[in-house]
């Protein structure tokens, strides 16, 4: 009888030993992830993943086929901001029903939802013939690209060839889909009507 109530006793405080020890580990990890949320963490500035030589393909949610590629030698991720520094990009959209236009330039960065891109250096862009339109070719430092709305503008000069005929201006918007162009300043050009 005496054995088991010795039993009981120790039993007892083996379960309060136990249940002691759990609580001060509950409380040692409620104190510790308290104090990191107190302790400022320091912001990531260093890029956190580079790829080579990529290659990515955005789907027309409309039509269910490509909407533009887009390529380059390098892109690096920036965790600051969650922004991609592209060295050599290349954009082909590929609008059903247009003709292919591509742009490319020396570097490039895209904001965070690939909704922006800018293009720097030596910034290129050439639209193929089409039916009813001469090809197109455009040349500046700068461009930012709107690829959801298919526009393309700067504030920079830009020289544009359309055929024979070229345009030169200060600050540029079009629109690829309906196909306007505006130059806002020091527009000037030569014009060479298509041959019959």
């Amino acid at each position: 009888m005496k054995d088991n109530g010795w039993r009981l006793r120790s039993i007892t405080i083996l379960a309060l030993l136990a249940a002691l020890a759990l609580g001060s580990f509950w409380l040692f990890e409620v104190i510790r992830r308290g104090g990191d949320d107190l302790i400022p963490q320091p912001e990531r500035t260093e890029p956190d993943f580079y790829l080579e030589n990529f290659s990515y393909v955005k789907i027309s949610k409309a039509t269910g086929k490509t909407a533009y590629h887009f390529s380059g030698a390098k892109m690096v991720h920036n965790p600051k901001d969650d922004s991609y520094f592209i060295t050599a990009p290349v954009i082909t959209n590929k609008s059903e029903g247009k003709p292919p236009t591509t742009l490319r330039g020396d570097r490039g960065i895209v904001n965070s939802d690939y909704s922006q891109v800018n293009l720097y250096d030596n910034v290129r862009m050439d639209r193929a013939a089409g039916p009813d339109s001469r090809p197109m070719k455009l040349r500046s430092s700068h461009l930012l690209i709107l690829p959801d709305e298919d526009v393309v503008r700067t504030d920079v000069p830009v020289e544009i060839t359309v055929g024979e005929s070229t345009l030169n201006g200060t600050g540029m918007w079009a629109n690829n889909a309906t196909r306007e162009l505006r130059l806002s300043s020091n527009v000037h050009g030569t014009y060479q009507a298509p041959s019959p």
